[in-house]
């Protein structure tokens, strides 16, 4: 069966909140459970569009997660603005420092803000920088991690 796009992405949200899938083929697999028959692209667009991330279980794994959202539909277009203005990611010590595109830091500081990911204490932004404080130097490395993965920054720096 070819499903509609939000039956499909409401499936989506559903199997991981449900289960712990890893990957995109992971989840091609369960939404056949379901009689949903769907291409790893297809699901890849829906991963973006839902905001989904891949964070550490804690046990060397990761898994896909819903973002919480801050508002209906907040998320979709708050990702969008991370992805599209953040250019580099840098950590030290237990901080990460976001360089954005000029004027963008705080429109990317409030969609980090709506992510409500566990390693974030704090975050201030400036006109194009944005400094994050986190727990430890491992939780800043997570954190580089997970921003690095839903960015558009083609390469991680080292650090």
């Amino acid at each position: 069966m070819n499903p509609s796009k939000n039956l499909r992405q409401s499936r989506i949200l559903q199997i991981i909140k449900q289960k712990s899938i890893e990957t995109q083929e992971e989840l091609v697999n369960a939404l056949k459970d379901f009689n949903m028959d769907v291409t790893q692209a297809t699901v890849s667009r829906d991963i973006k569009e839902l905001g989904i991330l891949k964070v550490a279980t804690g046990h060397g794994k990761q898994k896909y997660v819903p973002m919480t959202q801050s508002g209906e539909g907040a998320s979709g277009r708050l990702m969008t603005i991370f992805v599209e203005a953040v250019i580099a990611l840098e950590n030290t010590d237990s901080f990460v420092i976001i360089q954005t595109l000029p004027g963008m830091a705080q429109a990317a500081a409030a969609s980090l803000d709506s992510m409500h990911l566990e390693q974030i204490l704090g975050s201030i932004a400036g006109d194009d920088t944005i400094f994050v404080a986190t727990r430890s130097a491992q939780d800043a490395i997570k954190l580089k991690s997970i921003l690095f993965s839903i960015s558009n920054i083609h390469s991680i720096p080292e650090g």
